[in-house]
């Protein structure tokens, strides 16, 4: 089974590991794990701790968090492989062998979220950005201009996306990063899910920065073509954080979509074991999540096509199918519904799995646009609905970044103003509703009154 190793080596190494400008390998910090067969090709990465925040209130159970890359807080990351028939003994042998062990994780496989069944399209791109009141958001110069939008998929072909929009795009060659291994340039990727999935956010937000991370593109023993691992994504988010410091802190804004996720329990530890991954706050990767989000970027998680209608057949989870980040407190999740406003079948239900109330909102998707899969094929799946949602986002942050509008207060926001599906509210399919550029646009200006 292939884990993540959790190391509290010496500060100065935890600091070597958290310098940017540094590059420290796995035989660096781990000289050898009984037991353990090291990736070396595995960049180590700093895991922030948790810590209160200074304006948090020490009473309260909720308190807001913030996360300390200090030598003396931070840990370190190394992925490994541990036999099976040895997995239960190494874990508990390896943190009592060697103080150094602080934890072992799983390393979940992650995959897309493409559609089941083979409907076709209901609508196009004109209508999501009719319905997105693309117009009233330019008109309001919220157009994505100077937001940075990163899309961890299987890369961007941006010559593809720029002829299917009939429109340059706008592409961050140097803040792209790709997980070691993964051949090819930023923005010249094979036309697939993560072209796809560019071309959606840029639907309400074609001006943004585009950051490519083709995440799904890291290859391991027996993988297919379009899977990684989550221990890619915890270096990609490690990089975002690098990405994201180096803004002006009164001008950040970064939108992170991530339409993909954990689809089976085969690849994971149980629930309650403190390794686990969906169902634990604490696993590393989880921890990532958070702290990207505190330090301000805005995070997107497809629900996953996993609904009972229609359920994508690699499904394995027998219920509640959002898991781990797509589940998570501090990102939202992106159900799916048609340009009818109907829910999708493959939509999944909660709730989730670290948060009940998941997913958070719906947007567009089973739609005719970048014909990334042929001529006549979808922009479907909740895939399509999240990175048309973080296009949204990304236009909202043209004129809103963190410091105006914190990440919590724009998912508060969304939720708010979301056109309510149910008779009680929030509910398990549509959350709390389908995105509402208009009422947005509206809460926008009676927030600007008041603060002016």
């Amino acid at each position: 089974m292939r884990v993540l190793i959790q190391l509290r080596p010496s500060p100065d190494l935890v600091a070597a590991v958290a310098d940017p400008g540094q590059t420290a390998t796995t035989a660096d910090v781990a000289d050898g794990l009984p037991g353990v067969e090291l990736d070396a090709a595995f960049v180590p990465v700093a895991l922030p701790r948790p810590v209160p925040a200074a304006d948090g209130d020490p009473l309260s159970l909720n308190q807001p968090l913030d996360f300390s890359l200090a030598a003396e807080d931070a840990s370190v990351l190394v992925r490994g492989t541990i036999s099976d028939d040895e997995l239960a003994s190494r874990v508990t042998l390896l943190p009592a062998l060697r103080p150094d062990v602080a934890g072992i994780f799983a390393d979940p496989v992650i995959e897309s979220t493409p559609t089941c069944g083979g409907d076709p399209p209901v609508g196009d791109w004109r209508d999501v950005e009719r319905l997105l009141n693309v117009a009233g958001l330019h008109a309001e110069g919220l157009d994505g201009a100077g937001v940075a939008l990163a899309v961890l998929d299987t890369g961007v072909n941006a010559a593809h996306t720029a002829r299917q929009l009939g429109r340059g795009v706008t592409l961050d060659a140097d803040r792209c990063w790709s997980p070691p291994g993964v051949p090819g340039k930023p923005g010249e990727f094979e036309v697939d899910h993560g072209t796809m999935c560019a071309f959606d956010s840029l639907i309400a937000a074609p001006h943004a920065s585009l950051i490519d991370i083709p995440l799904l593109l890291s290859t391991r023993p027996g993988g297919s073509a379009l899977d990684g691992l989550l221990s890619d994504a915890v270096a990609a988010f490690a990089h975002l954080r690098t990405v994201l410091d180096a803004q002006p802190a009164e001008s950040r804004a970064l939108v992170v979509s991530n339409s993909w996720g954990s689809f089976s329990p085969e690849w994971d530890f149980p629930v309650g074991h403190p390794g686990n991954y969906s169902d634990n706050a604490a696993h590393p990767f989880n921890l990532m999540v958070a702290a990207l989000d505190r330090a301000g970027a805005d995070v997107l998680f497809a629900a996953g096509n996993c609904g009972q209608e229609c359920a994508d057949g690699r499904c394995a989870y027998p219920n509640r199918p959002i898991v781990g980040a797509n589940s998570h407190p501090k990102a939202l999740s992106i159900g799916g519904i048609d340009v009818n406003g109907e829910r999708v079948g493959y939509s999944s239900q909660g709730p989730g799995r670290l948060t009940a109330r998941k997913p958070d909102i719906c947007a567009y998707t089973h739609f005719l646009g970048s014909k990334a899969f042929g001529d006549d094929a979808p922009d479907s799946g909740t895939s399509a609905a999240t990175p048309v949602a973080a296009g949204l986002v990304a236009a909202v942050r043209t004129h809103w970044p963190a410091a105006a509008l914190s990440p919590a207060q724009l998912r508060a926001l969304l939720r708010r103003t979301a056109e309510d599906r149910s008779e009680v509210g929030f509910d398990y399919a549509y959350g709390y509703g389908i995105v509402d550029p208009a009422g947005i646009i509206a809460a926008l200006q009676r927030r600007a009154k008041s603060a002016a």
